[in-house]
């Protein structure tokens, strides 16, 4: 990929989303592949309760909604955002008065789109393939009032449908127990025409079950806080939901639940990790949808996806160029270019000199996120550059990464301050062999920077290269003068993570 130019820039874009549960309006900026969330703001309005009570969009409901709907049409006028989608989904849908709302939200000077069922679900499906790249299996989208079932592979989607599965519905059909539940959802996936292939991936879409994956995360002390992309066992979840199961009926009569030193669902509430009370309370029935997915549709692993139909609707858009190109590259490069307008640019030009360093030749894109994030690092203060680049390694919403992805680049940011101790927690998410590669390309790139500054014509002169048994380091010319003892001590120690013998070669 071309850094020199991140392809098909975003300009400021509003989706403004009116969901059963939700209404949320999120504006988006930079780059088109991998855009970033400027502003995210919603209301939990419910308006899918009422449908599924009566059919009909409640009175307060919709009047919470519409004050909402109001606020972001103002906010986004007063910042002169003219590129605003606005969708409804499942509860506007089903409803016998949809329509009257939509003509008051138009009122508003939005001009909303209803989606149907086929169409929600493809543009989870697209928001999904954009988040990872070349994605197959199942995509299943758990919104407040439906669920979306989708095919995906071959970077396209199919056999996309619906049911009427909602977090706002599934208290309801589980009142009648977990066997009388599980017929009723075997029952509308028949109904669906559903046949979907079995042992394949399954993606999970929609904030309550990312709130399971954070749950599940919190439980296992996994080292990373972001949900998008964590990986759970058909098994696992299966687990889960049962403890989750027996949590909600010891809380219904008064009596703790889980092993003791296990987090439960109060400790979620504490933490203040960004979920709604809300949201929480849904989670014994979000587990228990899961389950029976899980046994009906046999997955071999459930991935948890942060992206979905919002930025689905992005992906629709995107022009070739950009819809091709690495979202973590784009995302890394944007990110890394508030420290420096070419930085981007050296880190190229770096990664290219340390290839020879490279032990696994096998993960060039990640090895060039990796060095952009090392000397991004380089222009914060010294005492916080190792850690302040693992967190933006752990933490930071990246796309298009595994964990074993997220862990490499930590312990290659730490590689670039001379760290060269992998912590026990990394290897929980990626293989010791992984890692050690990692900690080669981060030592790789304090060697370079350390021998050249920076300098083109220093990069030109001098070479890296492994010979045999041997890591050797070449300089031509003047540029000899650049290797002194600092350079000799980095040039040991990427040796010596390599296995080789350092050798130092001054020719003429």
């Amino acid at each position: 990929m071309d850094l020199s130019e991140v392809p098909g820039r975003l300009s400021r874009r509003a989706i403004i989303d009116i969901g059963s549960n939700t209404v949320r309006l999120v504006i988006y900026d930079g780059p088109a592949r991998a855009p970033s969330v400027l502003y995210n703001e919603k209301i939990t309005a419910r308006l899918g309760k009422g449908v599924a009570e009566d059919g009909r969009l409640s009175r307060k409901a919709s009047e919470t909604a519409l004050a909402a709907l109001g606020r972001y049409a103002l906010l986004l006028r007063l910042h002169a955002i003219t590129d605003i989608e606005c969708v409804a989904t499942a509860a506007v849908r089903d409803a016998a008065n949809g329509g009257e709302f939509l003509d008051r939200v138009a009122a508003l000077g939005l001009a909303p789109r209803m989606l149907s069922g086929k169409q929600e679900a493809e543009a989870s499906a697209h928001g999904v393939l954009a988040a990872f790249p070349g994605a197959e299996g199942v995509v299943g989208d758990l919104g407040g009032g439906s669920l979306e079932l989708i095919d995906i592979g071959d970077d396209g989607c199919r056999h996309g449908v619906t049911l009427p599965l909602g977090t706002l519905r599934l208290a309801a059909l589980r009142a009648g127990g977990p066997d009388g539940f599980a017929r009723a959802v075997r029952k509308m996936l028949r109904q669906s025409g559903w046949s979907g292939e079995a042992g394949r991936p399954f993606y999970c879409v929609g904030g309550s079950w990312r709130a399971l994956a954070r749950f599940a995360m919190l439980r296992e002390d996994w080292p990373v806080d972001d949900p998008h992309g964590y990986e759970m066992e058909p098994d696992a979840a299966l687990r889960l939901a049962r403890m989750l199961a027996a949590q909600a009926r010891a809380k219904a009569i008064g009596k703790k639940a889980g092993r003791k030193g296990a987090a439960g669902l109060a400790d979620l509430a504490k933490l203040g990790l960004g979920i709604s009370a809300s949201r929480i309370a849904s989670l014994p029935d979000a587990a228990a949808l899961l389950a029976v997915l899980v046994r009906v549709l046999k997955p071999s692993r459930l991935v948890f996806s942060g992206w979905g139909l919002r930025e689905g609707l992005l992906a629709a858009r995107l022009a070739p160029a950009a819809a091709h190109s690495d979202p973590l590259l784009a995302g890394v490069a944007q990110f890394v270019r508030r420290s420096g307008e070419g930085l981007p640019e050296a880190a190229a030009a770096v990664a290219r000199w340390c290839a020879p360093a490279d032990p696994g030749q096998g993960k060039g894109t990640l090895r060039l996120a990796a060095t952009m994030l090392a000397l991004a690092s380089m222009r914060t203060e010294p005492n916080l550059r190792a850690e302040l680049a693992s967190e933006w390694a752990l933490r930071k919403r990246w796309i298009g990464i595994s964990a074993e992805g997220r862990a490499m680049l930590a312990v290659a940011v730490r590689g670039n301050s001379a760290r060269t101790a992998i912590p026990a927690d990394l290897l929980r998410m990626a293989s010791a062999t992984r890692l050690r590669e990692a900690l080669a390309w981060g030592l790789a790139v304090r060697l370079c920077r350390r021998m050249s500054v920076g300098a083109a014509e220093a990069l030109a002169g001098t070479s890296l290269a492994v010979d045999g048994g041997r890591l050797v380091l070449a300089a031509g010319g003047t540029m000899a003068a650049l290797y002194n003892e600092t350079v000799a001590k980095d040039h040991r120690l990427l040796a010596e993570c390599l296995g080789l013998e350092a050798v130092f070669e001054a020719r003429s």
